[in-house]
């Protein structure tokens, strides 16, 4: 009978809390850390860069217009005979050599540069959603582990408080030994269980702030 009581007694409220995890779910909280990741995250960074040099690649296809004209000129002065290439003209000449076919490329290479561009502005939609998922993920495993921790520190409060009036009742002569030994195995088994729900809160805590850069404390 008595291990009957013991057992209701530290397992009970795990029921209680098990119930209970949703409204422990801060979303202003969790909008934050939305906000802080897309802020620091590097991978965000490096779309902001790419957009950056996309739309530079833009302005200077728009710019090098003339880069398929050369222009050249020839000095040939007026007091100058040349009689083995002799010329008609003297003085300054000018001449302009014409890259039709870079011409021709322009406009396809002005569109391929905008289509860059729409590419990368795609990608780092597809990611802000991947990352926002991600965030959310992180954030509500971290509220069931930390959920986790509260019972586990509730149920060994229970399990000792048990512990140490059984040891009182052991003592007196009052109850046998084999009922305070596993009393005592219980009070061990849950004291454990309750160092890994810690370590599993950590590592969640962890996992968020490897999204946001930013230790949870630190995020207002």
């Amino acid at each position: 009978m008595l291990l009957i009581v013991l057992a209701f007694v530290v397992f009970t409220p795990k029921v209680k809390a098990q119930q209970s995890m949703v409204q422990d779910v801060n979303y202003l909280f969790l909008e934050k850390l939305l906000a802080t990741a897309r802020q620091n995250y590097p991978i965000v960074k490096q779309y902001e860069i790419q957009k950056n040099i996309d739309n530079l690649n833009i302005k200077g296809q728009k710019l090098n217009w003339f880069s398929p004209l050369n222009f050249s000129y020839l000095s040939s002065p007026n007091n100058t005979i040349n009689f083995v290439d002799p010329r008609f003209f003297t003085g300054y000449q000018f001449g302009v050599n014409i890259n039709v076919a870079d011409i021709l490329q322009k406009p396809n290479k002005i569109k391929i540069a905008k289509q860059q561009l729409l590419l990368t502005e795609a990608n780092e939609s597809q990611y802000a959603q991947t990352l926002e998922i991600e965030v959310k993920k992180r954030y509500f495993l971290y509220i069931q582990e930390l959920n986790t921790v509260k019972l586990f520190s509730k149920s060994v409060q229970d399990a000792e408080g048990l512990l140490n009036d059984l040891r009182v009742k052991y003592e007196r002569g009052e109850v046998e030994f084999r009922v305070y030994s596993e009393a005592l195995v219980n009070f061990s088994s849950i004291s454990k269980q309750k160092l890994e729900a810690e370590a599993n809160y950590l590592t969640a805590k962890a996992s968020i702030e490897e999204l946001t850069i930013t230790k949870l404390e630190d995020i207002k």
